[in-house]
């Protein structure tokens, strides 16, 4: 199968996900995935399969949950612990006509009884660890049944038990039907449910094709990202339907993901920011493991010059580059820039990139009446055929930020006479006198290396304090830390917390208003939780 023969099928039908197995093996049966770990639905496969393998097991997977009774259009929810059979799971409930709603690992037992209860009894797939988790919730009258995939519960039917249940024919969506349900952060409380659609989910596909075609050779794409989120199934599709080796990563620890890099020296690497940011020290690791990689490519959150800088001087590739790429859960992938060996520390880390030809619509718009500047930043929106349906159970919330064709992300920024995007803040981080919280923690991570992480949030007084964790938890240097910071005489007292302190969503991103929340009840003396 060419890249013809996909771009026509998507095009017409949008990507159906429970096809993608099928699709790959028509266009290399052979080709290779390495997992880090072994699978909790099947302890059986091992940690090395071909395409062809990965898409018998999804057949087989998608049988046995007919065989346990779901049907066409049902909600299939997907709470277990973090594995890549999350990504088999969800595409066997896809080939058969459901729809897969994925809820990460790292939510609590009231938060996911809280997103249960808003898809009206809905199939849920989890394992023993993660029941016993949710004890407290009242799952019987949450779901309409629960499925174990690893360990057993009375109450629930064994996936494992369903082996060698007839195989089903592939159920097609049209378009624009819900087909898969992903969750936002929850930076700012209950996550919100997003419907993703074949349509929207084979638009932003389109972004990355291109950068999949800079490799010139069948090089091996390793892929840390979580498990549940879009962006894990939009990087799936494309690396099995361009037929590259996939390396998948679950969450491993520096030394860990230094190993499996020597091991099969990857080619392209997708993580996420603060990974790559904990990844940072590996540059000095004598085996040096980037080496081999020649892209690497990140999305979800801003990212810091030193970090971009320090992983490309890492890599021994002629021309290495590395490609960021603005968005949401909500829009996909907005705009990209790429970054240069030798020039990626003197970057505007705020430059998040310009528009792709053929992809999203990007526009700012103003806040007071005035024109969009740098110093007069307006609300950043996108338009195309990749923004998410709606919220499910929450139309109303959906619509606050739809305007006509335009999707306000609630970010502000402005773009340039050159047209680049340039992202300051979430416009709920937004601190007065600081016209770009990021921008200050980009500046002084560049001169503090010390400092693995710098988040800038509102004091009780609504004064920026910056909070900071340095390498290993070690002291902090004050006499540094004022030098670095002399021309930013409205930051506030630094505060430093280790790092394990930081609260982060299931994307590693830090949840700036619960550290705020943190911080201020510790100035009023409250306890500190």
């Amino acid at each position: 199968m060419q890249d013809s023969v996909i771009h026509k099928s998507i095009r017409k039908h949008g990507l159906q996900l429970g096809m993608v197995p099928q699709w790959a093996v028509a266009r290399n049966s052979s080709t290779e995935l390495d997992v880090d770990h072994e699978l909790d639905a099947l302890p059986e496969v091992g940690r090395r399969l071909t395409v062809s393998e990965l898409a018998e097991h999804v057949d087989d997977l998608a049988g046995r949950l007919w065989a346990a009774g779901i049907r066409p259009e049902e909600y299939v929810a997907i709470h277990k612990t973090a594995n890549f059979d999350i990504w088999m799971l969800a595409t066997a409930a896809s080939r058969i006509g459901a729809v897969p709603v994925l809820l990460s690992p790292a939510l609590d037992g009231a938060t996911v009884g809280a997103l249960l209860g808003r898809l009206d009894r809905p199939h849920l797939l989890s394992d023993a660890h993660k029941l016993d988790a949710m004890a407290e919730v009242p799952l019987r009258e949450l779901t309409e049944q629960v499925i174990t995939v690893a360990g057993h519960s009375s109450d629930a039917v064994s996936l494992g038990e369903l082996a060698g249940s007839s195989r089903v024919r592939p159920v097609l969506k049209e378009p624009d039907e819900p087909a898969m349900i992903t969750h936002t952060s929850g930076t700012t409380g209950i996550p919100k449910l997003i419907v993703h659609t074949p349509r929207s989910m084979g638009t932003r596909l389109r972004p990355q094709w291109w950068l999949l075609s800079l490799l010139r050779k069948r090089e091996t794409v390793a892929i840390n990202v979580p498990y549940v989120h879009s962006r894990t199934f939009a990087a799936m599709s494309l690396v099995l339907l361009k037929a590259m080796p996939v390396l998948l990563m679950n969450e491993p620890e520096p030394e860990e993901a230094a190993e499996l890099f020597v091991k099969h020296r990857p080619g392209l690497i997708e993580a996420l920011p603060n990974t790559l940011m904990a990844w940072e020290k590996l540059t000095e690791d004598p085996r040096r493991p980037f080496a081999s990689i020649r892209y690497f490519s990140s999305t979800f959150d801003a990212i810091h010059p030193r970090t971009i800088s320090h992983i490309l001087e890492s890599s021994k590739r002629f021309a290495p580059l590395f490609f960021q790429i603005y968005g949401q859960s909500e829009v996909g992938p907005a705009v990209g820039r790429p970054y240069f060996r030798g020039h990626a520390h003197r970057a505007n880390g705020r430059c998040v990139g310009w528009t792709m030809p053929g992809c999203a619509r990007v526009r700012v718009v103003s806040r007071n009446g005035e024109r969009p500047s740098r110093n007069n930043p307006g609300y950043i929106e996108v338009a195309w055929s990749g923004l998410a349906k709606t919220y499910l159970g929450e139309q109303e919330r959906y619509d606050t930020n739809r305007y006509g064709a335009w999707w306000r992300t609630g970010d502000i920024g402005y773009r340039t006479k050159f047209g680049c995007l340039h992202m300051f803040d979430r416009e709920i981080d937004m601190i007065h006198g600081v016209r770009s919280t990021l921008e200050v923690e980009d500046l002084v991570l560049n001169r503090m290396d010390e400092l693995g992480e710098l988040v800038v949030v509102r004091g009780s007084n609504s004064e920026p304090i910056p909070v900071l964790c340095t390498n290993d938890d070690q002291p902090l240097d004050r006499d540094r830390w004022y030098a670095a910071v002399a021309d930013l005489p409205q930051l506030a007292e630094p505060v430093q917390i280790p790092e394990a302190e930081l609260p982060r969503t299931a994307t590693l991103k830090v949840q700036r208003v619960e550290l705020s929340r943190r911080l201020q009840e510790r100035t009023q003396g409250a306890p500190d939780v």
